[in-house]
């Protein structure tokens, strides 16, 4: 049975792969911070990876997993938070620890705010030039753990994810605030254009990739986590209100887009179906 390392467990993305895995017939061990969401039959650890990133026992306390997937990431949600930068060397040490102890199989989540500003399909060649400290940090810990396994037997796989959908009460996106305007009763709320289109993934397909393609041994490097389909923001929000019978609509124009929103960004899908198959 394969032992998978599940880190930031408790976080938004980490609790629907989780639950997802559970449902695989793997061996489970999850860690975080604070263990706040225990999983029946699921060993969970509660540590601070980054505080013990250089632990020589920090492998063989998590019981020698073969497959770590590294989800753990403070304020995802705001790109321009200082911990990005402050916390990358301990996630690079950290990573680093688990390849030297023995890993030979390893997943690290990205973003595609780590190629910056781009229009059209992004692949795994696609140059990067970030624009946030949050893509700056995520594109510099991917160069530094690919350039560290070049010459080492280690299986390497960064998940790049694109925009994520679904669970929105424990998410911080447009849509959560939209939920939370409506709740409040505000009848209107001042918005971006919303013609630039990105390519959504909903949590629970998203999780089911990320599992997937943390197992699976063919495909390594940057593997693009997405929906593969250019959407409108306009049209999403509008979609979203609608199915959530939400009494509220936006105020297009009332914002301007971030510097490093391109007008349309998506991500090339790996063959899915193939790698079930296999």
């Amino acid at each position: 049975m394969t032992k998978i390392l599940i880190t930031g467990a408790n976080g938004y993305i980490g609790r629907h792969v989780v639950s997802y895995a559970a449902k695989q017939g793997l061996d489970i061990v999850t860690v975080d911070f604070k263990n706040q969401m225990p999983h029946k039959g699921i060993k969970a650890i509660e540590i601070d990876i980054l505080k013990e990133a250089g632990n020589p026992d920090l492998y063989n306390c998590f019981g020698r997993p073969d497959v770590v997937l590294h989800l753990a990431w403070q304020d995802g949600f705001n790109h321009k938070a200082d911990s990005h930068i402050n916390n990358l060397p301990a996630h690079y040490a950290f990573l680093k620890n688990m390849i030297d102890a023995g890993c030979s199989s390893l997943a690290v989540m990205g973003s595609m705010h780590e190629v910056g500003y781009y229009e059209g399909a992004i692949s795994a060649d696609t140059p990067c030039n970030p624009l946030s400290l949050y893509g700056i940090a995520k594109n510099a810990l991917r160069q530094a753990i690919l350039t560290y396994t070049e010459d080492k037997n280690v299986s390497v796989k960064w998940l790049r994810a694109f925009y994520i959908t679904g669970d929105d009460e424990h998410n911080n996106s447009i849509f959560t605030k939209i939920l939370e305007m409506a709740k409040a009763g505000q009848k209107t709320f001042p918005f971006t254009s919303g013609l630039n289109k990105y390519d959504f993934l909903d949590v629970d397909e998203l999780a089911e990739q990320v599992v997937t393609l943390s197992l699976q041994k063919e495909k390594t490097g940057i593997i693009n986590v997405c929906s593969g389909k250019p959407v409108s923001l306009k049209d999403k929000v509008e979609s979203f209100i609608k199915q959530k019978s939400l009494d509220i609509q936006p105020e297009y124009g009332k914002f301007p887009n971030r510097k490093y929103d391109s007008p349309a960004i998506w991500g090339i899908p790996v063959n899915f179906n193939k790698e079930r198959e296999e």
